[in-house]
Formats: structure tokens, sequence, C-alpha cells
């Protein structure tokens, strides 16, 4: 029986599809000027105000306890306000990966300081955490980093490099996955992760300026940088296996299906218009929804693992390689579309969505785990290899 035999249907309880009504009004209000090339951007989109605004609604850390800032509803609650996010394009990427991943991450291993400390803030949208784990030399081979933090009188002192990591520019922290012991030929042995204040000296963020003229990716240099004693989370060496599981929050959320939404929903509404209904148009947009409901249901159904506490790294690995292989396929199967028509009929708006998300899309099958990657990991689990 292969890893992938547990998946079965998932129904979003009625109590949390309920909020999916309030959620729309709000980004319906909230969107309503943005153009839809800028919404393109989805979860890559940036603004410290909407962040502040959703945390003060309580949808930032809305699964997080009481007790620490959170509102307690259910992971699939959580589900709904992102999906709606994603379909409307709202700019959530300043509190995206602090909300996903960094405070869950911290409220399951981390101390009771750190708790504290850093998850009512995550959760009023006023603390903003980025991920540290790539490399230049340790992208796909996660385990071979060699950032290292040393231990030393005061804390440790970190010096290595991190790249590829979305909005270190804009963020007050990163979990950095670093090696505390060992060497990078001891591979899982010796890992940890600690919590970088990159306001310290000795830390240097440089963004990276991608086709899209976006510069959401960053280089991160540390040079002798001092942590404190309290930056470790979790144990020291644990690093791998804490890593791992928050991969699968990253891996199989709606994130990974609908970066090229606000350009499908564009193109559907210049399809429904007289001079936009072709029959090939129709066959393509039913492509597409085909591929959609299905990964949508097994991106729900990992969610359901997940509330209960399992850890579906396969899984989660196949909705991301699925999916990013859809968010792909959309740009290139729009623009054959729109470019056998005439020039002078499509809409300016669509073309400028359109060319945005064909210059991002490259990015779509690297972030997150590289395609190479997860198909070796699904081919593990399916018994292939």
């Amino acid at each position: 029986m292969s890893t992938l035999d547990s998946l079965s249907l998932t129904r979003i309880p009625a109590q949390d599809e309920a909020l999916r009504a309030e959620v729309r009004a709000f980004l319906a209000q909230a969107t309503r000027d943005m153009p839809a090339h800028v919404r393109a951007r989805s979860w890559g989109g940036y603004s410290t105000q909407f962040s502040r605004e959703l945390g003060a609604r309580g949808w930032i850390g809305l699964t997080l306890p009481v007790a620490y800032g959170g509102a307690g509803r259910s992971a699939f609650a959580r589900y709904v306000l992102v999906e709606e996010c994603l379909n409307f394009g709202a700019p959530v990427g300043s509190h995206w990966i602090a909300d996903r991943q960094s405070a869950p991450l911290i409220l399951k291993y981390g101390t009771e300081a750190q708790k504290q400390f850093y998850v009512p803030r995550v959760c009023r949208g006023e603390a903003f955490f980025c991920i540290g784990m790539s490399e230049p030399n340790a992208g796909s081979d996660l385990a071979s980093v060699k950032t290292r933090a040393v231990p030393n009188a005061r804390g440790f002192v970190l010096n290595g490099q991190k790249i590829w990591t979305t909005n270190a520019h804009h963020c007050e922290y990163m979990i950095a996955l670093v090696r505390t012991s060992g060497t990078s030929e001891d591979r899982h042995k010796g890992l940890s992760q600690v919590i970088v204040d990159l306001s310290l000296p000795g830390v240097t963020v440089r963004p990276i300026e991608d086709l899209s003229g976006d510069s959401h990716f960053c280089e991160v240099f540390f040079d002798n940088v001092q942590l404190g004693p309290d930056v470790l989370i979790g144990a020291e060496g644990q690093g791998w296996e804490q890593v791992t599981a928050e991969l699968a929050f990253e891996r199989s959320g709606p994130e990974r299906l609908f970066s090229s939404i606000v350009l499908f929903d564009q193109w559907l509404d210049y399809v429904r218009t007289p001079q936009g209904r072709t029959d090939s148009a129709v066959q393509l947009a039913g492509k597409v929804l085909t591929q959609l409901a299905p990964l949508r249901a097994m991106s729900v159904a990992v969610q359901e693992k997940l509330t209960r506490g399992e850890s579906p790294i396969v899984e989660a690995a196949l909705v991301k390689e699925l999916g990013t292989t859809l968010e792909q396929m959309i740009p290139a199967a729009i623009a054959e579309d729109l470019f056998a028509r005439d020039a002078e009929d499509l809409p300016v708006e669509l073309l400028m969505t359109l060319k945005y998300v064909t210059e991002a899309s490259p990015a779509f099958s690297l972030r997150g785990g590289t395609r190479d990657i997860l198909r070796g990991m699904i081919a593990r689990g399916l018994g292939l290899r």
C-alpha cells in the first residue's frame, strides 16, 4: 500500500465554510482599486498596512491559541481565508510566512518566552518572518547547508549565506536552518533552527531582481553575527526533523494551486464576452477546471491530515508538484489562445496581467522545493525507488 492510499475526499466543515462570505465582502472592498496585473502578484504582493488590517480582524494567526493572540479557529477556517485572499489577489506577502509556518513552528518547538514574545506580534501583523533554508550550494540538497552558528559565552556566532529568501529585505526576523555541530558531510546531524534578528550588526540583505522587475527574492549574508542565548528553536541538532515537518505546511496549501488564478479569472471574463468566446477557449477553460478541482480536493485532504497532527510529507509534495505544473500551464495556454486572435481586440489589462504571470511563472516550480526533488520524494512514497 502506498503512502497516498490514505488520502480521502474531505469536506470543509460548515462552520468554517461560513467564514467565506465575510472574507469575500472584506476583500472585494479592500482590492476594489487594485488592477489585475497588481493583484496577480497574489501571495507575493506586499502591504504591511493590509496585514495589520487583517491582524485587527483576527485573521492572522487564525488557528493559533487565544492565549498567544490567535483566534483559536480550525485549520479549515484558515484554509477558507487563504483561498479567498489568493482568489482576490490580496497583498498578503508581508505576513504570509510568519502566519503559515513561523508562528506555528515557534508554538510547537519554542520556549515559553519565545512564544510570548513573537507569536502575539505576528498575530497583530507587527512581526514578519522569512525562511532561511536554501544556500548557493545547498538549495535542493538542503541537508548540506554550511551556514554555521558556533556557541560562545554570549550565545552563538553566526556566519554564512542564505539565498532565495523571500522578502528578507522587509522582514524583522529569519528562522534559519544552520549547522551547530559537525560538518556538511554529516548531512542531517548537527542541524538546528535559530531565530535571527535581521537588524543585527553583520547581517547584509541584498534583493535579487527577477524577470518581472520584482525583488522579493534576496541573498542574506551573516558575518560574525552575535546571536543571544535564547535563539535556538527546539533541541540542538533536531533542525532536520523540524524543518521537514514545516515543509508540509509550505507545500500543500492553496498557494500551490492559485498563483495564476487572477489571470485565469480575468481571461474567463473575457471569454464570456461575445468577442472573446471561441470553441477552443471554452475547451481550454474546461481543461484547467477539470485539473484544478481534484487538485483542490487533494489539498483539502492534506489539510485534514495536518489538523490530525500527521506529517503528510509525500502527499504535500504531490500537491505542490501537480499544482505548480498547472500554474505554469495556465499562462502558456492563455498566451497561445490570445495571440491567435486579432491583437486590436485584446484588453490591455489582460495582456499586462499575462505578461507578469508569464515572467513570474518559472519560479513556481522552484520555490518550496524544486520539481526534480519533489518527484524523487513522490517516487519513494509510491515505492518506485
